[in-house]
């Protein structure tokens, strides 16, 4: 878009959709790396944003370095991502794209780590499958995306799964950091005082254990800090749910799909370290835009004082 035609679709005060140009964002630009050899520890590439295609880079990172690894690969769908389209594929080539870019990731990590993927229904169906050639698969998430398009002839999708997976069975969860806030609307009591849940001045409530339906997430839209122009975003609550459960802080999580950074911009603002890989240069000027953000806004939308509330509940 030139100067001019962005000057003329100026946005709204109340518009925070970070959509950078490279141009606007070259200070950016500059503090992603490359890898081009082989790196014998993490020392070079902790906490930074790579430019790079990602069986590329995997095959020079160190073996058994990540903690937890969140994948959001391209759905089996045609869409464009700045301008590089990625194609629908048969079936059966969309499933060896699928264990390609596990084969990849496979190696990096540690013996006791996880790996959550994230897809559509379609793409599920080919995901879950060839996760299990690789990992030991624990669980399928199925998430509400609150908002999608509507289908003449079909029921509208308006969820999307995230498959989760270990290395083995010593793994971390913490559970107790990703349960629910949810308001207690018929206060049961033993002897007049609450029974499994808590009476405040602002309201009753429960902690209750996740499942792995989740109807609490908010996909991020164009007055949100954290929203961007990227076609497939996640929300941050959504990966904090990951992140939480399945590392503690100080731990290495990787995002070999980056995108626009919402994986380590939630490690940094949960006090994990972060290695993302991403090929569009563009969508890596918006990941390091964040992660500079998340320094002076380091809140979580829907996660607050250690837990995470129902939609809409803040």
């Amino acid at each position: 878009m030139s100067t001019t035609n962005r000057a003329e679709h100026k946005k709204a005060a109340r518009n925070k959709t970070i959509d950078t140009t490279l141009s606007e964002g070259k200070m950016y630009l500059e503090r992603c790396i490359s890898v081009t050899e082989k790196q014998n520890n993490l020392s070079n590439v902790i906490n930074k944003t790579i430019l790079g295609n990602t069986p590329d880079v995997c095959s020079l990172l160190p073996e058994k370095s990540m903690d937890l690894i969140i994948a959001d690969p391209p759905y089996n769908l045609t869409k464009s991502f700045n301008g590089t389209t990625f194609s629908k594929k048969k079936e059966a080539d969309y499933e060896e794209y699928t264990r390609k870019w596990l084969s990849a990731i496979k190696p990096l990590l540690k013996e006791n780590g996880s790996v959550y993927v994230c897809c559509d229904w379609e793409s599920s169906l080919i995901i879950g499958r060839v996760l299990g050639e690789f990992f030991q698969v624990r669980n399928r998430i199925t998430w509400q995306r609150e908002k999608g398009r509507g289908a003449k002839a079909n029921w509208k999708n308006g969820m999307e799964d995230i498959w989760f997976a270990t290395n083995g069975d010593d793994y971390v969860f913490h559970l107790d950091a990703v349960k629910i806030r949810k308001k207690v609307l018929a206060p049961y009591r033993v002897n007049g005082k609450p029974k499994d849940w808590t009476e405040t001045e602002n309201g009753n409530y429960r902690d209750t254990c996740p499942s792995n339906f989740w109807d609490d997430i908010t996909v991020p839209f164009w007055s949100m800090p954290e929203n961007t122009a990227h076609p497939t975003q996640k929300p941050e609550k959504l990966i904090a749910k990951l992140v939480l459960a399945s590392s503690s802080e100080g731990d290495v999580i990787f995002d070999p799909f980056l995108g626009s950074g919402t994986t380590s911009v939630v490690a940094k603002k949960l006090s994990r370290n972060y290695i993302g890989v991403e090929r569009e240069a563009r969508f890596c000027v918006w990941a390091e835009q964040r992660l500079e953000k998340a320094t002076l806004q380091p809140q979580i939308q829907g996660y607050e004082n250690g837990v995470f509330w129902e939609r809409n509940a803040l």
